[in-house]
């Protein structure tokens, strides 16, 4: 094979301590759960419905009074 010319050259140290690990392990971390909605969408829906709510009941009553009066 060719040897291919890096711009990087290897360095080893003189004096002191050379560490070398080529053991891979997996580490274990907390798994990260995202809601599926957040908060503030969730507020907002809630708002939505509630204003809903409030619109049928006008109209409902809207309606009772109608038939009352014919």
């Amino acid at each position: 094979m060719a040897e291919v010319k890096s711009m990087f050259r290897e360095v080893l140290p003189k004096q002191g301590q050379l560490s070398v690990e080529d053991i891979t392990t997996m580490v274990l971390c907390k798994p990260k759960l995202l809601p599926l909605k957040s908060l503030s969408l969730e507020k907002l829906e809630k708002m939505q419905q509630a204003a809903q709510d409030t619109l049928r009941q006008q109209e409902m009553a809207e309606k009772e009074k109608q038939q009352i009066t014919h």
